[in-house]
């Protein structure tokens, strides 16, 4: 199983308030959370016994866990005429551990096991050196780990035969990796080549990790519907297999999935079963991450007194495990029941506690978020100017973070995923037919291959032109839709961000101060829960109208959300 922990770096900027100046109107959101998934051994082993627990690991990591380490105290006791067989057995031995902790959320010891097993096998064209490389790589979550694994993965690949399970696997884990690095638009084109290259003709464990870690970048860009039948793919699997373990984190990643489509009930649904498994197997981490998410998802509900009760569970049961990452995010999520609860101050003190090394800790993709509502609590507190500088940090990460030719790059690389399969298919009976022609008549063959050439060439230039004419209107279509909101025709949050730091550079630059206003409409809840959404949405409409023909021309009225 692997996390998505957060990193990053804080830095405020303070800036004065003016009147009868250009005016910037704005609406906060909530954010929303990432969650783990699972890997199991991605090269099988030849030795029956490692085989064997490299098999138990999705069904019960703990079990496969306790009888590795009963094997190798058992070889402890072997002679020491058997010692190079045994350094290489005790090798595997720890890539089980590793990996066995790592599916129970224990990265520290993970990273430890994974390292001792490297130091025994240095080799890096020794599959057990990859199976151990991966499994050290999986537990890598700060900058500076991921960019040292992300090397280490391609100098073992150098050695690899290009399309090897080996190559597979670990073309896999640096896509996981990418991933982690924010960089969607590499992880997408990586996790794809390891899909197809793990295509045959039965289903093998790369190409369901493929489709797993695919689901995972899907959901990231918000294509949810590819991202759920990507994650049944692997659901399939689990439970074909009776994988246990592996099931109950492909459970819990769906509710991922439907949590982020607003889908509260059915996510908490998924969340349910991913607990019950977890409970089966004692799985302690299993129902600390079940209970923070089904939190969540109450908290998303207004359920506040439910949700403080699961993520005090979701907090003991993370600080046992000594899970710092994970107890900051429940705190996050506790702190927001306090301010929901009237209590702002106790909220502050909590999100102070996240923020103590200014989000260095987090990955930079969840920092502006914490930032974010510990600016509400700030200003519950009445302390204005660190909510102004707690939001100034939250708009600049959160610009950074949603840059809009990434997002524009990884679509179109999605769509090219969508049809690299038809595009392998056409290559397999082309090659097929090229060997047919070949056995009856070579000079045929080579007349009938050019011709076939020509074609392919004059269709390959057709498409080309198509596609260059259909990207050309979809990047116009794209940058209309990513400017406004498709309800109020305000500009959108991302418009409204770079139309923010605009005006407060040119405010740096002529000293004409600006004002940049905070609007959140009251009992805007109470209209949709009495009229319904659909007169919210007419609400909404009508004050968007009515701000245009009130303000100035030289004033922006934005739309945040909500």
């Amino acid at each position: 199983m692997v996390r998505f922990k957060r990193a990053g770096s804080h830095s405020a900027k303070s800036a004065k308030f003016g009147s009868r100046l250009p005016v910037l109107l704005v609406v906060l959101l909530g954010w929303v959370c990432i969650a783990p998934t699972a890997r199991a051994s991605c090269l099988d082993s030849l030795d029956p016994d490692i085989h064997q627990l490299q098999q138990l690991i999705v069904q019960d990591a703990s079990k496969a866990l306790n009888q590795a380490q009963a094997l190798m105290n058992a070889l402890k006791l072997e002679p020491l005429s058997d010692a190079i067989h045994n350094t290489a057995r005790t090798a595997a031995l720890y890539a089980i551990e590793a990996q066995a902790y790592g599916i129970l959320e224990l990265d520290a010891d993970a990273r430890a096991s994974a390292a001792k097993g490297l130091a025994l096998v240095p080799s890096k064209s020794n599959p057990v050196h990859v199976e151990l490389l991966l499994s050290f790589a999986d537990s890598l979550y700060d900058s500076a780990g991921i960019a040292a694994g992300i090397q280490a993965i391609e100098a073992a690949r150098k050695l690899q035969r290009h399309g090897s399970p080996a190559d597979t696997c670990l073309l896999l884990n640096r896509g996981l990796l990418e991933h982690r690095q924010n960089r969607e638009d590499l992880a997408i084109v990586t996790l794809t080549q390891a899909y197809r290259a793990s295509i045959a003709p039965v289903v093998t464990e790369p190409h369901i990790m493929s489709a797993d870690y695919l689901s995972l970048v899907m959901r990231s860009m918000g294509d949810y519907t590819q991202a759920l039948a990507l994650n049944q793919e692997k659901i399939d699997w689990d439970v074909s297999r009776g994988a246990t373990m592996a099931l109950s984190v492909s459970e819990f990643m769906r509710g991922q999935i439907l949590k982020m489509m607003g889908n509260y009930d059915a996510a908490i649904g998924e969340f349910i079963k991913a607990r019950t498994l977890s409970v089966s197997l004692a799985d302690q981490q299993g129902i600390a991450f079940a209970d923070q998410r089904i939190c969540e998802s109450h908290i998303e509900q207004g359920q506040l007194t439910s949700a403080k009760r699961e993520c005090a569970n979701a907090l003991r049961l993370f600080g046992a495990a000594d899970a710092a990452d994970s107890v900051k995010e429940t705190q996050v999520l506790l702190a927001r029941i306090d301010l929901g609860s009237g209590h702002p101050e106790r909220a502050l003190a909590s999100l102070d506690a996240v923020l103590d090394q200014d989000g260095r800790d987090m990955p930079p993709r969840d920092v502006g978020l914490i930032y974010q509502w510990r600016a509400r609590a700030n200003a519950a507190v009445h302390e204005y100017r660190d909510a102004y500088n707690d939001l100034q940090e939250y708009a600049k990460r959160y610009s950074a973070a949603n840059d809009a030719e990434r997002i524009q790059q990884a679509g179109a690389l999605r769509a090219r995923f969508e049809t690299d399969r038809e595009i392998e298919r056409n290559d397999l009976l082309k090659r097929d037919l090229q060997t047919s022609q070949e056995q009856s008549n070579r000079q045929a063959q080579r007349l009938r291959w050019n011709a076939v050439v020509v074609t392919a060439g004059i269709c390959v230039i057709a498409l080309l032109i198509y596609f260059l004419n259909a990207n050309r209107r979809y990047r116009q279509q794209l940058v209309k839709l990513a400017s406004l909101d498709s309800l109020t025709g305000l500009p959108n949050r991302r418009r409204t961000v770079e139309l923010a730091e605009a005006a407060l550079q040119g405010a740096s630059v002529t000293r004409i101060p600006v004002t940049i206003a905070l609007i959140d409409m009251d009992h805007f809840k109470a209209i949709n829960d009495r009229w319904g959404h659909a007169t919210g949405d007419h609400v909404l409409k009508e004050f968007a109208q009515a701000g245009r023909e009130t303000l100035r021309e030289s004033d922006v009225l934005g739309r945040w959300g909500g």
